[in-house]
């Protein structure tokens, strides 16, 4: 037989078949989802967007400052702008009359705020203030905050505690103040507001058991943690790599300290509850334990994340305020040439801020 028949012979190879079978349906599972992509934005009026690109959508465009990246991008592509973060949709408002619109004619709609994966962990499922789901939850312990936290009458109630704290500090400043040193005065502002909450919330303590140090270290690593990019939150099926490197492993150990804490507080105020032992000076803890029997949302765990978010949103935001204010101070004596004296007096002792 000659050579030339030996092919006619043989079986056809599989490969192309092989090849067909393979290729076809995920030609055909492309296809589709093309024509979706294409319907889908012929039928939903979407604002403008970028281009984006395939998987990360417009993670790419923005910079270590997101603030002027968006800046940037909304100038080119209008106030109202629609913007892919991996597999999250982001709608962007840079227009007073957009954020109006949003935030009183559609506060409802947005009023909630997406559950991050960390805050989830840390916050117990989300059961602060801050970053609860807007509903009848939201609703009643937002009440329980205005009317029974943060009223008038408890907030002047706290002013011994302030002046004392104060006091504090002015003496502080007065020990480590020299011609030759200077003094670190963001931290000496970040001491002040975390040791007037530790007493507001927890009581009165000594500087020598640490609780407030203990307090400064958690709010900071929380801080950081809340802050920190994390694959799950824009792509679910990569969570796992979040796990991988180590990040919510990060997380779960600040929790156990956050929990240690805080349940040590809760109980200590428990005890002292039950035996009669008050010292007349009721902080927060102390509120949120006699509102427990008439209000059934003041679990353990809803307590905890609400004093969480109290810490960190009474700690953070006061001491960058108080840090910009600082710095703009000093950079306007700086440019005038001059360097202002303040003298400040309080319980027989001074001190010149310069």
């Amino acid at each position: 037989m000659s050579s030339s028949m030996l092919p006619l012979l043989l079986p056809p190879s599989p490969q192309p078949t092989l090849f067909i079978i393979l290729i076809l349906p995920l030609s055909l599972l492309l296809l589709r989802l093309s024509l979706q992509r294409i319907l889908r934005a012929r039928t939903h009026d979407t604002p403008p967007s970028p281009p984006k690109l395939p998987f990360i959508g417009n993670l790419h465009q923005l910079g270590s400052l997101s603030h002027r990246s968006l800046h940037a991008l909304s100038q080119k592509h209008g106030p109202l702008m629609l913007l892919h973060l991996g597999q999250v949709p982001t709608l962007v408002v840079s227009s007073p009359d957009g954020a109006r619109d949003v935030m009183r004619n559609h506060d409802q709609v947005f009023a909630s705020r997406p559950a991050l994966k960390p805050a989830k962990v840390l916050l117990n499922d989300c059961k602060d203030l801050g970053l609860a789901p807007y509903g009848e939850y939201w609703r009643q312990l937002r009440k329980i905050c205005v009317v029974h936290l943060l009223s008038s009458i408890r907030v002047q109630s706290y002013r011994p505690i302030r002046e004392e704290e104060v006091g504090f500090m002015i003496r502080k400043i007065s020990s480590q103040a020299s011609p030759t040193t200077s003094v670190d005065m963001s931290e000496i502002l970040y001491s002040l507001f975390n040791d007037i909450l530790c007493r507001v919330v927890s009581g009165k303590f000594t500087r020598e058991e640490g609780r407030n140090v203990l307090f400064r270290e958690l709010i900071r690593e929380s801080s950081v943690l809340l802050s920190k990019f994390y694959v799950g939150d824009y792509f679910p099926w990569l969570g796992w790599l979040d796990v991988l490197f180590g990040f919510l492993a990060r997380v779960k150990k600040n929790k156990e300290r956050w929990d240690d804490l805080l349940d040590g507080v809760i109980q200590e105020h428990e005890d002292r509850s039950a035996k009669g032992d008050d010292d007349g000076e009721k902080d927060f803890v102390d509120v949120l334990l006699s509102l427990r029997e008439d209000h059934a949302l003041l679990t353990p765990e809803s307590i905890k994340a609400l004093l969480i978010d109290i810490f960190g949103g009474g700690t953070e935001t006061a001491d960058v305020t108080m840090d910009y204010t600082w710095a703009k101070f000093s950079f306007s004596n700086f440019l005038c040439g001059s360097v202002v004296a303040t003298p400040l007096s309080l319980y027989g002792s001074s001190v010149l801020l310069m």
